[in-house]
């Protein structure tokens, strides 16, 4: 079942202005899913002056996804006047289906799910919106602690020598890869295997466990190693260094099982189901144009994560997705 959550932004100071001197003031509600913090919307939606109607955008689960979500979920509300709904999915397949069915009615950052992509374009379901702003940056991190005092793990020709270190319960004589979300683009078991690396990915289950494990590896001293990306808030407040493995080659990634190469870098996409888009919702129009950077979704991200009361988190930023 599809989880939807409908929430009415609090203590809203949002203006939209002239093209280069726009800011944004966007508050953010801490702690708990999408749908915990979500509330009904309807009056807000009534009093935005736009016949938007439901505009329902797909989040999927690390922190700066829900960043993307906020924001243009923000403006839909208090601009258009739409009635905002998040319905939290996985990225792939689910997220696709919900775009054919209409539970879903945007991506708003697509990483690398190609064949899916193409499928529903191909079959009038979905479009492709290009570029969200945003460069997908996938690796094999280590904290900062590691790469400075063992240099030599930052080239995987290496990390044989070191796989004792890197060894826990969970990977028993062998050293431990820390996977994330399984259903996260990713290829690692592929990469160790290919590699010839005496290694076993472990999976830690999603972002807030593969962050703590990192920041957890840099305060102690831990040797850990493990899948992590960019865009992301923590690079902000943890040393993590990148381990170099194979240089990517275009279609070196095309059979899953046999990767033996790093990841590509990746333009991060939206995509919207065809018949929203061809609705005439304003909120289709806003999609269409928005975008934003690396730096921008850290920005909110980092605040969402911050700890802050229900609230009290103000931002203001260029808004450079928006026209009048």
């Amino acid at each position: 079942m599809l989880v939807r959550g409908k929430r009415r932004w609090r203590s809203a100071t949002a203006a939209v202005s002239t093209a280069l001197g726009t800011a944004l003031a966007l508050t953010a509600c801490g702690g708990g899913s999408v749908s915990e913090q979500t509330e009904a919307n309807e009056s807000q939606a009534g009093s935005g002056g736009g016949d938007c109607g439901e505009f329902n955008i797909l989040v999927h689960p690390w922190v700066g996804y829900t960043a993307d979500a906020y924001v243009v979920g923000h403006v839909a509300e208090e601009e258009l006047g739409c009635t905002v709904n998040y319905v939290e999915l996985k990225e792939g397949g689910p997220s696709y289906q919900a775009l054919a069915s209409g539970d879903g009615h945007v991506i708003l950052e697509e990483w690398s799910h190609q064949a899916e992509l193409e499928g529903a374009v191909e079959d009038g379901t979905a479009v492709d919106l290009g570029s969200m702003g945003a460069t997908g940056v996938i690796g094999w991190y280590v904290p900062g602690w590691l790469a400075e005092e063992h240099p030599e793990v930052l080239n995987y020709e290496n990390l044989n020598d070191f796989s004792e270190e890197f060894q826990t319960s969970e990977s028993g004589d062998q050293g431990q890869f820390l996977g994330s979300d399984p259903t996260y683009t990713q290829y690692d078991e592929a990469i160790v295997k290919n590699l010839d690396l005496d290694f076993k990915v472990v999976f830690s289950g999603g972002e807030t466990a593969t962050v703590e494990a990192f920041e957890r590896a840099q305060k102690n001293e831990e040797w850990l190693l493990g899948y992590f990306w960019e865009p992301h808030y923590v690079h902000a407040e943890i040393p993590l260094e990148r381990v170099k493995l194979p240089e990517y080659e275009e279609g070196c990634d095309a059979n899953k099982a046999d990767v033996a190469c790093d990841y590509a870098e990746t333009e991060l996409k939206k995509v919207a189901s065809k018949e929203f888009m061809d609705s005439g919702s304003p909120a289709a129009g806003l999609v269409e144009k928005w975008e934003w950077s690396n730096d921008d979704q850290n920005q909110v991200a980092a605040y969402i994560t911050s700890g802050f009361p229900p609230g009290a988190i103000l931002i203001s930023m260029p808004v450079k997705f928006w026209a009048t």
